[in-house]
């Protein structure tokens, strides 16, 4: 294993809220009087930051107060539904298969993030849980993760990151890290594979390839 430690993304990755986040971005289109968009087209455009991704939907510009009362509505809806909203049917058997060290790393709040993990019996899986510390998301991931090896005293070249999006392996890429993208989240798999990163369709899969990284 050239690589010791691995870092997973939550949202569409380990958990699988496809579904839930669809709806919870309608619900952000609909308050401002937008179009609701079906998952297809969602992964097919879903992108960071997300207020590019919102003004496309749009049709107009979302300047950053807007953007922060989409956000709001967009988690407040995510809440609802998350009581019914499970893991990635291999999640717990790909984190039980990686042999090095762990860290899980969220675009989701942190202060919602470690007690879900306790819900999804994940408590004690990782080295170390990182969520947003801000009160408004959408962000790229890029600097999150910088932050996060450093706090880990990780270096790139040792870290792998497993996520679902372009946005993952551009954050992957600014530290040197390696990065594989799992076809079941937010982004079309034909997106990703144009991408020329590794690829996966399952966790379990992820992991495999991750192994020789």
């Amino acid at each position: 294993m050239a690589r010791s430690h691995l870092v997973w993304d939550w949202n569409g990755t380990l958990l699988d809220d496809l579904t839930l986040v669809v709806s919870a971005s309608n619900s952000a289109f609909t308050a401002v009087g937008g179009r609701q968009v079906d998952a297809d087209e969602h992964r097919r455009q879903f992108r960071r930051p997300v207020a590019e991704f919102y003004a496309e939907i749009l049709g107009r510009a979302v300047d950053a107060e807007e953007f922060g009362r989409l956000d709001r509505i967009f988690h407040d809806a995510y809440r609802v539904g998350l009581t019914t909203t499970s893991l990635a049917a291999d999640a717990q058997a790909a984190i039980k298969s990686w042999p090095g060290t762990q860290s899980l790393l969220s675009m989701w709040f942190h202060d919602e993030l470690v007690p879900a993990l306790e819900t999804y019996g994940l408590t004690g899986m990782f080295t170390r849980v990182d969520g947003l510390r801000t009160e408004v998301g959408g962000d790229l991931k890029a600097g999150h993760l910088a932050r996060h090896l450093a706090e880990l005293r990780v270096s790139g070249d040792q870290a792998v990151l497993v996520g679902d999006s372009l946005d993952d392996a551009e954050a992957a890429a600014s530290v040197g890290a390696a990065v594989v993208l799992y076809t079941g989240g937010f982004t079309d798999p034909a997106r990703l594979r144009a991408s020329g990163h590794p690829v996966a369709d399952t966790l379990v899969e992820a992991i495999t390839v991750a192994r020789t990284l």
